[in-house]
């Protein structure tokens, strides 16, 4: 029996971590540029359909990811944080799968309340609405989902900063673990 200590993730985590990381940087960049094509135009529907399924691909990884955190754990950190800086990392990781978990329904809460359809990617099929049409309802979501995406950007910053503070200045092995 191998009695070891990991002192990284699970490489199944590892590679969940980084491909969420580009989706979540891809979905924020599908939204953000589509501006650059005129609206009613097929490739300004083609990235907000892309955005969409980012969406729904970050909302469906984050499940898989919170199982596979459930099953492996983490490794500790060398040195051991002291009781503040890891309440702070706690606090700074469960919002962010909030975020994983959250921004996906309310994209999708939008889309349907504002009569859109989620396209399935090279087809003509729309998943079906789970909400009725609702302008009032869906300028209200969409303002939401706006602020919490870009409080996120801060949040997102913040969690790139703090691996950065514990690699170069406290020189801990955080973000070695998930190399």
């Amino acid at each position: 029996m191998d009695t070891t200590i990991p002192t990284r993730f699970s490489l199944p985590l590892r590679r969940l971590h980084w491909l969420m990381a580009v989706l979540v940087a891809l979905a924020y960049l599908l939204i953000e540029q589509r501006g650059v094509f005129p609206r009613g135009s097929s490739p300004r529907a083609a990235m907000v359909q892309g955005h969409f399924w980012v969406g729904i691909s970050v909302f469906v990884l984050v499940w898989w990811r919170l199982a596979l955190r459930r099953r492996d754990g983490a490794p500790p950190i060398t040195p051991p944080l002291d009781r503040w800086t890891a309440l702070a990392a706690k606090l700074m990781h469960l919002a962010l799968y909030a975020f994983m978990i959250v921004m996906p329904l309310l994209g999708m809460a939008t889309a349907w309340a504002d009569g859109k359809k989620v396209l399935i990617p090279f087809t003509d099929l729309a998943l079906p609405a789970l909400l009725a049409e609702n302008e009032d309802l869906a300028h209200r979501l969409e303002d939401l989902h706006g602020s919490i995406g870009e409080a996120f950007y801060w949040v997102i910053g913040a969690h790139v900063l703090a691996a950065l503070w514990h690699h170069l200045m406290r020189r801990d092995d955080t973000l070695k673990r998930m190399l």
